[in-house]
């Protein structure tokens, strides 16, 4: 993988995920604690954080009334009737810890649903800079990283998955979606792989 034409894209790095009091941090809580997702993607940052074309964090937030939310349903029902990622909110804010990488990421606002091309400017940015391979970090799994990770597919870029520095509902989820699911369209490694650390490895 040449990471000067690869982005690495963050999704859904804020406080009602990742603080222990956001609103929804028990959905993702076990999974996050097992891969480690946090603190590796952390370590990724800051290792190979510079050697990638990209790095593009998409939050997803709303406002007061969820009026961009017609008759939600599934995931998008509960973050309504949970009340978050509400805009102008502490847990609608992206984790403290990104906070020192503030001049690497480039924020890409816009997103509202599961898939971080919809509604946002990410793909004309990527085309901007030449980008040809996306590389996933973030959560949830089975929602957001794999909506975002077939559309990229579709659009024609590469697709891989970083299986320790994404997170899903459950532990079961995330093994069974990096075993299973994922490499049916991306290549799934760990970030020790982009380091030069160890070999590409598909999680178990």
């Amino acid at each position: 993988m040449n990471l000067e034409r690869s982005a690495l894209i963050l999704i859904g790095f804020q406080n009602d995920y990742f603080a222990e009091d956001g609103i929804l941090h028990s959905v993702v809580e076990e999974s996050s604690k097992v891969t480690g997702v946090k603190a590796n993607t952390l370590r990724l940052l800051e290792s190979a954080g510079e050697r990638f074309g990209l790095v593009v964090s998409t939050p997803i937030f709303f406002t007061e009334g969820y009026t961009e939310l017609e008759d939600p349903v599934g995931i998008l029902r509960t973050i309504r009737d949970a009340g978050a990622f509400k805009a102008g909110t502490r847990g609608a804010q992206t984790i403290e810890e990104l906070g020192r990488f503030s001049t690497l990421i480039r924020e890409v606002p816009g997103k509202r649903g599961l898939n971080a091309f919809s509604n946002t400017a990410l793909d004309g940015l990527l085309r901007e800079h030449r980008i040809d391979t996306v590389v996933l970090a973030g959560t949830v799994t089975s929602i957001c990283i794999d909506s975002t990770g077939r559309d990229a597919f579709e659009r024609g870029y590469r697709v891989a998955v970083l299986s320790d520095c994404t997170s899903g509902r459950t532990v079961a989820e995330q093994n069974f979606y990096c075993a299973e699911v994922f490499p049916l369209y991306a290549q799934v490694l760990r970030s020790d792989a982009l380091t030069g650390l160890a070999a590409p490895a598909v999680a178990a």
